[in-house]
C-alpha cells in the first residue's frame, strides 16, 4: 500500500509539473509565438545565427519540442532550407538546458511553495478578468503550477535510506551497464512525459534526494535528449520529404551525439567536475547535472557544426525524393496535407500561408496565359483548335486550384476547432479563408474568359485593332494589380500601399466604364452587335479580377477600417 501511495504522489506531482509547463509554454507562445515565427522565417543562411535563433526561441518558449515542430513546419512549407534548419535544431538543444538551470539554481535554493502559490493566485486572476493580455495571466499561472508541482515532487521522493526504489539502487551500482540502462530509462520517461525538460527536472529531483547516483542521472539526461525527438518525428508524418529530413536531422543529431557522449562519458564527467565549482554534495549535484546537460549539447553542436552540409547530404540520401504521381488528366496531386495538427495550431497556419502564396502564383500565371492568348487569337488560322487547347490547359489548372481551396479550407477550419487558439489567430484564419476563396474565384474567372474566347473563335467575332489597343492598358493594369497582390502576400500592407491598391481599383473601374461606353457607342454606330456584346462581357470579366485583387488587399492592409493586418 505504501508503494502505491508513493507512486500516486509521484505521478500526481509530475502531472502538476507537466501541466504547469504546458500552461506556461502556451502563455509564452501566445505572447511571443508570432514574433518567434517571424524570427525563424526571416533568418539568413548564417549557421551561427541559426544556432543562436534556435537557442533564444527555445529559451523563451521553454520547449525544444515546440521549436523543432516549428522548424519542421517551416521546412515543409518551403520557408526554411534543410541546411538552415540544422543550425536551428542545434540551438534548440542548447536552449532546452535552461530548464535544468532554473531547477538547479532556483528549485532547491528557495521555498518553491512560497513563490508558487502567489504566482498561481495572480495568474488565475489575470486569466479570469476581461482584458486583452490574458496570455500574461496564463504564463504566470503556468509558472506557479510548474514550481508547485516541483515542490510536491521533491517532497514525494523517498530517500535511499528508506530502502524504496532498491531496484534503481541496484542498477545504479552496475558500472557502465547502469549508464546504458540510465539512457534507456531517460528515453522511456521522456516518451511518457512528452517533455525532455520535465524529464530533466524529475532526474535532478531524484539525484537531489539520493535515489540515483550522479553517473546514472547524467546518463538518463542523455536518454532524455533522444526521447525528445519523438515530437519532431510525429510532426513529419504526412508532410513533405524535406520535413521528414528535418525531423531525421533532429533524431540523428541527438542519437549520434549520445553515442559519442557514452564513448567519452567519464572524460566528459571529469570535464564537468573541472569547470563546476564546489562539490557534488547536497543541492550542488543539481548544478552539476545542469552543467552536464549544457556541456553535452554544446559539445554536440561543436562536433556537428563543421559538417552541416555533409549531414544534410546524408539525410537527403537516407530519405529520397518521391516522384509525384500524375492523375488521369495530367494533374499532380496536391502536396499539402492537413493531417498533422500539433499542440500549437498557430504554427500550422504558416504552412497554409505558403500554400496560399503558391495559389496566388497559380492565379497570376493563369491570367497571364489568358492575356497572351487574347492577343494571339487573331493571328491563328485555326482559332478553334487554339482555344480548345487553351481551355484544356486552363481546366486542369482550375481543377488544381479547386483542390487547393478544398484542402486549405479544411485545414484552416480544423485549426479553428483547437481549444487553445486565441481570438487574434481566429481572425487571422478567417481572413485567410476569404483570401483562398477570392483566389479560387480568380481562377474560375480566368477559365470564364477562355470560354469567351471560344465563343469568339467559333462565331468568328474578332475585335478590331482599335478595340485591342484600347483594351491593352486595361489588361496590363489588372496584371499589375495581380503582381501587387502576389508581392505583398508575405507582409501586411502599409497605409501608403493600401492607398495604392485603392487607386488601382479606381483606375480599373474608370477604364471599365470607358471601354463599356466604347462598346455601346460602336453598337449605336452600326457595328456588329454580337462582337460588341462579347467585348463588353470580356471587359466585365477582367474587371472582376481587379475586384478580387482589391478584396485581398483589404484583407492584408488597413483599407478595411479598423482591421488588424495579417502578419504572415
Amino acid at each position: 500500500m505504501d508503494y502505491i501511495w508513493l507512486i500516486c504522489r509521484i505521478v500526481g506531482s509530475t502531472g502538476l509539473f507537466l501541466y504547469g509547463m504546458t500552461v506556461m509554454s502556451n502563455g509564452i507562445q501566445s505572447i511571443a509565438g508570432e514574433r518567434m515565427q517571424k524570427t525563424l522565417r526571416f533568418m539568413t543562411g548564417d549557421r551561427l545565427r541559426g544556432i543562436l535563433t534556435g537557442l533564444i526561441v527555445t529559451a523563451i518558449i521553454q520547449s525544444s519540442s515546440a521549436t523543432t515542430v516549428m522548424v519542421v513546419s517551416f521546412v515543409s512549407a518551403g520557408l526554411l532550407p534543410l541546411t538552415q534548419s540544422i543550425g536551428v535544431i542545434m540551438g534548440a538543444n542548447i536552449g532546452t538546458t535552461i530548464t535544468a538551470w532554473i531547477v538547479s539554481l532556483v528549485g532547491f535554493k528557495l521555498s518553491l511553495s512560497t513563490m508558487a502559490l502567489p504566482a498561481v493566485g495572480i495568474g488565475f486572476i489575470l486569466l479570469m478578468i476581461k482584458w486583452k493580455h490574458k496570455s500574461i495571466g496564463e504564463m504566470i499561472l503556468g509558472f506557479g503550477l510548474l514550481f508547485l508541482g516541483l515542490d510536491f515532487l521533491t517532497k514525494s521522493m523517498p530517500t535511499i535510506d528508506e530502502h524504496s526504489f532498491s531496484f534503481i539502487e541496484a542498477f545504479s551500482d552496475s558500472g557502465f551497464v547502469s549508464i546504458v540502462i540510465g539512457v534507456g530509462i531517460g528515453i522511456v520517461i521522456t516518451l511518457i512525459a512528452h517533455s525532455s525538460s520535465a524529464t530533466t527536472a524529475i532526474i535532478i529531483t531524484m539525484a537531489y534526494n539520493s535515489i540515483i547516483q550522479y553517473d546514472m542521472a547524467a546518463s538518463m539526461i542523455l536518454g532524455a535528449n533522444i526521447g525528445t525527438t519523438v515530437d519532431a518525428a510525429l510532426a513529419s508524418i504526412g508532410v513533405r520529404t524535406t520535413a521528414k529530413r528535418a525531423a531525421l536531422v533532429h533524431v540523428l543529431f541527438n542519437v549520434i551525439g549520445t553515442v559519442i557522449a557514452l564513448i567519452l562519458f567519464y572524460p566528459l564527467l571529469a570535464f564537468v567536475d573541472f569547470i563546476t565549482p564546489g562539490g557534488r554534495a547536497g543541492s550542488s549535484i543539481a548544478t552539476y547535472l545542469a552543467m552536464f546537460h549544457t556541456v553535452f549539447n554544446v559539445f554536440n553542436t561543436l562536433i556537428f557544426f563543421p559538417f552541416v552540409n555533409p549531414f544534410a547530404k546524408l539525410v537527403s540520401f537516407l530519405i529520397k525524393d518521391k516522384p509525384l504521381e500524375p492523375l488521369h488528366d495530367g494533374q499532380y496531386r496536391l502536396v499539402y496535407q492537413s493531417g498533422t495538427i500539433q499542440d500549437t495550431p498557430e504554427l500550422n497556419i504558416i504552412r497554409a500561408e505558403k500554400e496560399i502564396r503558391d495559389m496566388a502564383g497559380l492565379s497570376a500565371a493563369m491570367y497571364r496565359t489568358v492575356r497572351n492568348a487574347l492577343y494571339a487569337l487573331a493571328e491563328h488560322t485555326d482559332r478553334e483548335h487554339f482555344v480548345e487547347e487553351l481551355i484544356k490547359e486552363m481546366t486542369v489548372k482550375e481543377n488544381y486550384a479547386d483542390e487547393m481551396r478544398d484542402e486549405l479550407t479544411l485545414f484552416l477550419i480544423e485549426c479553428t476547432r483547437h481549444q487553445q487558439i486565441n481570438n487574434r489567430f481566429d481572425e487571422r484564419i478567417s481572413r485567410l479563408l476569404r483570401i483562398v476563396a477570392d483566389l479560387e474565384e480568380m481562377t474560375d474567372d480566368c477559365l470564364g474568359i477562355c470560354h469567351l474566347l471560344e465563343r469568339s473563335a467559333k462565331k468568328n467575332l474578332i475585335f478590331s485593332q482599335k478595340e485591342m489597343d484600347a483594351l491593352q492598358p486595361y489588361v496590363n493594369l489588372v496584371d499589375q494589380f495581380l503582381d501587387f497582390v502576389q508581392k505583398h502576400l508575405g507582409a501586411p500592407l502599409s497605409e501608403e500601399e493600401s492607398v495604392q491598391a485603392h487607386i488601382m481599383e479606381n483606375q480599373i473601374i474608370n477604364f471599365r466604364d470607358t471601354l463599356r461606353k466604347m462598346g455601346r457607342k460602336r453598337i449605336e454606330n452600326g457595328k456588329d452587335v454580337k462582337t460588341e456584346l462579347l467585348f463588353i462581357d470580356l471587359v466585365r470579366s477582367i474587371e472582376k479580377l481587379g475586384d478580387f485583387c482589391y478584396n485581398i488587399s483589404e484583407s492584408l492592409g488597413h483599407s478595411g477600417g479598423n482591421r488588424t493586418p495579417i502578419w504572415w
